[in-house]
């Protein structure tokens, strides 16, 4: 099955703070693993957050984390942060259980 990928205004904002090599990266590597099997977790690229309704799911790129959220048909990225900011950014957005 085939999701849509949609970003968030935030994420938009992220990407356009990046250099063009680090979005041009990030956003085939999304096509990647996001378009067709965005649920598929593995040791190293993607994880379900545990604890969490919102965001579901993290994915791994380098330095940065992709965090999103699955509805449906449709993959809802969130937020794209260096992965030193990912923490405080969960404390502030993440919503638990």
């Amino acid at each position: 099955m085939k999701y849509d990928i949609i970003l968030a205004p935030e994420a938009v904002q992220d990407l356009k703070l990046l250099d063009a090599n680090q979005r041009a990266k990030i956003k085939d590597l999304i096509e990647v693993h996001l378009r067709h099997e965005p649920t598929k977790t593995s040791k190293s690229r993607i994880k379900r957050l545990r604890g969490l309704r919102h965001p579901q799911y993290k994915l791994r790129i380098d330095d940065f984390r992709i965090f999103y959220d699955i509805e449906e048909n449709r993959v809802e990225i969130l937020s794209i942060i260096l992965k030193s900011k990912a923490a405080e950014w969960l404390k502030k957005a993440g919503e638990s259980v």
